[in-house]
């Protein structure tokens, strides 16, 4: 298994593995990446500045990703979490801690001193993983996602 910058040829599989992964907990429901229009072109949508989307390969196929990204609103000195996602057969192995191992790793390097992220309740898991990277709960969203349906806010300070 290995963890590698997004590329173009990845575009389809990762948006099947997001939408996979939201319609399991039926929440592909507006407010959530389901329907952003960045998900069928995430190699794109990472070619900015600041930001880097990995993905984890394991014999040739995509099985996850998770990105960085400078949200639209967020202080300066903050980066947002993005777009994390699992195919369910890759799930509670560790991987998901890796992308976001490698995820802290690129906010540090470069310069940012918070990662935001936002969650749904029903993601718990994903929730646990936060918390025991360090990511504490907030009582208000940051910057403008336009993922309106997401109700948990965490900060992780670096």
């Amino acid at each position: 298994m290995i963890i590698r910058r997004i590329r173009l040829e990845d575009n389809a599989a990762m948006a099947n593995i997001l939408r996979t992964s939201l319609e399991e907990f039926n929440l592909n429901i507006p407010g959530t990446a389901y329907f952003d229009e960045s998900t069928d072109r995430l190699f794109q949508s990472f070619q900015i500045d600041n930001s880097a989307y990995f993905v984890a390969e394991e014999n040739g196929e995509i099985i996850g990703g998770a990105g960085i990204y400078p949200t639209k609103g967020l202080p300066n000195d903050t980066v947002e979490l993005v777009k994390m996602y699992m195919s369910s057969a890759s799930r509670g192995k560790g991987i998901g801690k890796m992308l976001m191992l490698e995820c802290i790793a690129f906010a540090k390097q470069s310069g940012y001193n918070n990662i935001y992220l936002e969650t749904l309740p029903e993601l718990s898991a994903a929730v646990s993983a936060y918390e025991k990277l360090g990511f504490i709960s907030l009582n208000e969203r940051l910057g403008d996602t336009g993922h309106f349906s997401c109700t948990i806010w965490m900060n992780l300070e670096l």
